[in-house]
């Protein structure tokens, strides 16, 4: 019987797949969230790889999710873009859903943007503004990190008090004004899904401090930040999420409010990746 492969020598075979589509070594790596896929249009793109033509790279199956990796430039940067990723909520595991951060950070990324739909639970936001994350409740149930730690990856303890860059956050609010932007700060929370909460969860999540609630990126920067990466987090408001208001929402409309508001989200998008 084969033994598995460990973590280590999986992402060395997709970094080497990789490896052979381009030569690209990527500055920056950027995770693309539910209907935010156009950042691609700026790019110059060197190459384009399904996820599934990646070894051990997991298939997203959510609508809103093209599932490729692109890699180019952006102005003067060397970027890797992921456009669409997979969730815990699919059947993966936590270690799955974090694989490809991973291969970015192999690939030599050490600066990551991770965007994302979520549901606005502050009364002071509205649907489609762009909130730049500061800190973060993972509420998912798991850590992508449980299990044999392998230094060669990250400490086996890694420190969480800056799970987003603050300077980096200072550098986005900084771009937003000169773009004209809308921007505002908050605190995530990531959950498992696939439902969305009920008005008492939505209650609970914003008493213990929460302003906006996701099913992904929580996991994602954990891994990264084990990786030492410098993470930035941007999320798009897509819905709101007043327990004594509460209405129904769906994936599409969800998805509607998020490619209304992509322009305005690639722009700072594109400017941070220029300044980082």
């Amino acid at each position: 019987m084969a033994r598995e492969l460990t973590l280590v020598a999986k992402i060395e075979k997709a970094v080497g797949y990789i490896r052979k589509k381009s030569e690209v070594k990527p500055q920056v790596a950027v995770v693309l969230g539910s209907g935010l896929g156009k950042l691609t249009s700026l790019m110059t793109v060197d190459a384009v790889i399904p996820f599934d033509k990646i070894p051990y790279f997991p298939q997203s199956g959510v609508e809103g999710h093209a599932g490729e990796l692109v890699l180019g430039k952006i102005g003067r940067k060397r970027v890797a873009l992921m456009n669409g990723r997979v969730h815990y909520y699919e059947g993966y595991t936590m270690q799955e859903v974090t694989f490809p951060i991973r291969v970015l950070r192999a690939l030599g990324a050490k600066k990551l943007i991770l965007t994302c739909a979520g549901g606005g639970m502050n009364p002071l936001q509205e649907k489609g503004d762009i909130i730049a994350i500061v800190d973060q409740i993972n509420l998912t149930g798991d850590n992508p990190l449980i299990g044999p730690n392998d230094n060669s990856l990250g400490t086996r303890f890694p420190d969480m008090s800056q799970p987003y860059d603050r300077e980096y956050v200072k550098l986005a609010e900084q771009i937003a004004l000169e773009e004209q932007i809308p921007l505002k700060k908050g605190v995530f929370v990531g959950v498992a899904g696939p439902c969305l909460e009920t008005a008492a969860e939505y209650r609970f999540l914003s008493m213990i401090g929460g302003d906006i609630v996701s099913m992904s990126m929580v996991a994602e920067n954990i891994v990264a930040i084990h990786g030492k990466m410098r993470v930035v987090g941007l999320a798009v408001v897509t819905d709101l999420c007043l327990p004594d208001a509460l209405e129904p929402a769906s994936h599409k409309e969800i998805l509607k409010v998020a490619r209304a508001t992509e322009p305005k989200l690639t722009q700072l998008v594109f400017r941070l990746i220029e300044k980082m």
